[in-house]
């Protein structure tokens, strides 16, 4: 297949724009400047390598991290092409790295099915490096150009012979004058590249980190059954994974299911291995099939005989990744985590039907067992319903049906208010006295919420403090959630910097990923930093972590006075506002979720059963102390 190359030369790379504006504005492009961005810039790169994986092309991608900061993408591929282009009279590779909107993708004679859909992978990574080498198997010459802030700097030249090899290198220095950091993370690209991986069944991806020694191979043979089994890893499932593929239009569809004991849903969508955390058309025709299926059988055999199970019943306990391929995908956005293909809601509905159907029928044992789990969810629902009117009902609410414990602001629009969710009594007390009342709301909670992850999602919404913080968000959870009806434009965390308040914060993220990730998703949710030290010397100097401690030890010298605040009942109104309250002066983190599959894996780990999983992690992130979701 490699030596014929499928008509892939300079007539297929179609150019539609230049390379301007993305340096002015890197953000439209890759979603951020920051740690974020500055991963997507290798996500594009292996995206490239992963299309001709697609075509056929392509069974190894190398990734190196290098002791010089830059990244390394090698691929045995095709190969860039490298003749001249037939209108811009310059190597087609050049047409790729430098013009916005050009590439294979769109000739789809190259590729039929490819990720990298507007083509401006390759040349927004280009534009964003300070410097970027490019080398080139081919026709059986090594070909090699070097470019710095998208534009060329030496032409394209033969550097070697390599026979009948094939494949494109890729070697990039990310710009510091663009990225807020050019630190690159191995765990984060090790969880996408595994994604991509299961995604690819046989394609193998060697992740290397030069500097630390550090080295992954990640292939599966298995493909999305070994995906589910991942996933599940730690829970106890209830049978074996459901796999079904099918081809329509020209459209490639590849799903795997898996249900647990656990009360949670995970369904995670994929399209072209790209992941469309905001779901999308093929997400919503899945649900929709599934409910219906489940439903029609239920019935059939006589276990429903009254109503209808909802979504969220048949979809309790349940792992499921859609992994689909088409040939035009339109995304909502470049950084495309939402498909809008309204065509493919109805095809993926009549798959899942035909084929889901299909194997209740084969599969009697399983389709009861999935079957009964609904039933069981749908009691709990109705339960969890008449809990949360008896909650209303036994709770003396404010007016407006707020909770009472509830420190309002005065500013009644969502627009830049706040919402402090505060660990214990003394410390609400101490922040409903140094809030400031026009745009900041105070809730305090006793000690720690449920554990959500343990928990029937009757028994969650049936927790008081679970309902108050609800109530007083207003978005509704669940199938319900609604953004619009959002009270405050940011809900912030505040616990103690101790144990016990790293606990509640874990928990309460915990309730927020599971039953309003939306919340997440949308930028909504913060975590205040309190100061760990107050060092005393002339004034007062607050500290956050124990490395600022020891240059604020080094600046102040001799004879200084170290406070270590345990709790935010330690600190007077006036301290608290100044340190974890005023906008002008405090410290907040943004929650985000970096990657949905494994945020799922870790919150089922952290608050879940498997204890030596809980060990093994700690151990690995000790040292930081810090859970990046």
């Amino acid at each position: 297949m490699k030596k014929a190359h499928q008509k892939y030369t300079a007539e297929q790379i179609k150019v539609l724009e230049g390379l301007e504006g993305v340096r002015k504005r890197p953000a439209m492009y890759i979603g951020s400047t920051g740690k974020e961005g500055l991963h997507h810039l290798v996500y594009e790169v292996v995206d490239n390598s992963v299309d001709e994986a697609l075509a056929g092309f392509c069974k190894n991608i190398l990734v190196q991290i290098n002791k010089d900061g830059s990244v390394s993408v090698e691929d045995d591929g095709r190969g860039i092409p490298v003749d001249i282009h037939p209108t811009l009279k310059i190597p087609a590779v050049q047409v790729a790295l430098t013009k916005l909107h050009a590439g294979g993708k769109f000739d789809k004679k190259s590729y039929v099915i490819s990720g990298g859909l507007h083509g401006v992978g390759i040349s927004c990574v280009n534009a964003l490096s300070k410097k970027l080498v490019v080398e080139i198997k081919r026709d059986g010459n090594i070909y090699s150009q070097e470019y710095s802030r998208g534009k060329p700097v030496t032409k394209l030249k033969i550097i070697g012979k390599c026979g009948q090899e094939t494949g494109t290198k890729i070697t990039f220095w990310p710009d510091e004058t663009i990225f807020s950091t050019t630190s690159f993370d191995f765990k984060v690209l090790e969880n996408r590249f595994r994604e991509i991986s299961f995604l690819n069944a046989g394609l193998k991806i060697v992740l290397k980190d030069e500097s630390k020694n550090r080295q992954v191979v990640l292939h599966s043979q298995g493909g999305l059954i070994e995906f589910v089994k991942w996933i599940n890893k730690s829970k106890e499932t209830l049978h074996k994974p459901i796999y079904f593929k099918r081809e329509v239009d020209n459209n490639i569809v590849e799903i795997a299911i898996q249900y647990n004991t656990s009360y949670k849903e995970s369904i995670f969508g994929f399209v072209n291995t790209i992941n469309t955390i905001e779901g999308g058309t093929h997400v919503s025709g899945f649900k929709t099939a599934l409910t219906r299926v489940i439903n029609d059988y239920a019935k059939k055999k006589g276990i429903l005989k009254n109503g209808s199970l909802t979504g969220e019943d048949v979809r309790e306990g349940l792992v499921a990744i859609i992994n689909l391929r088409i040939t035009n995908p339109q995304f909502e956005g470049q950084t495309k985590t939402k498909l809008g293909n309204s065509e493919i809601k109805g095809i993926i509905d009549s798959i899942v039907t035909s084929a889901l159907s299909e194997y209740f029928e084969e599969n009697p044992a399983i389709a009861k067992k999935i079957t009964a789990k609904a039933m069981e969810s749908a009691k709990a629902r109705l339960a969890a319903k008449r809990a949360k009117e008896l909650v209303r009902r036994k709770n003396a609410f404010s007016v407006g049906g707020l909770p009472g414990k509830l420190s309002d602001c005065s500013r009644k629009k969502a627009e830049n208010t706040e919402l402090y969710l505060v660990e214990g009594e003394s410390a609400g007390g101490s922040a409903k006295q140094a809030r400031n009342k026009e745009f900041q709301a105070i809730l305090p909670l006793k000690g720690k919420i449920l554990n959500v992850e343990k928990s029937s999602s009757s028994k969650a919404l049936s927790s008081e403090e679970i309902m108050n913080i609800i109530t007083a968000i207003g978005t509704g959870v669940g199938d319900s959630f609604n953004i619009k009806k959002l009270r405050y434009n940011r809900i912030i965390i505040m616990t103690d910097a101790d144990v016990d308040g790293e606990h509640i914060k874990t928990l309460l993220l915990t309730f927020f990923y599971r039953f309003m990730p939306q919340l997440i998703e949308n930028g909504n949710v913060y975590i205040a930093l309190p100061p760990l030290y107050r060092v005393r010397k002339g004034k007062d100097y607050y500290v956050y972590t124990d490395e600022e401690l020891k240059k604020t030890l080094e600046k102040v010298g001799g004879n200084a006075s170290v406070t270590r605040f345990k709790g935010l009942g330690e600190m007077n109104p006036s301290q608290l506002w100044e340190t974890t309250m005023n906008p002008s002066t405090r410290r907040l983190k943004k929650v985000f979720i970096e990657d949905a599959v494994e945020a799922d894996r870790t919150f089922s780990m952290l608050m879940g059963d498997d204890v030596q999983g809980r060990r093994e992690f700690i151990a690995e992130n000790a040292k930081e102390a810090n859970l990046d979701i």
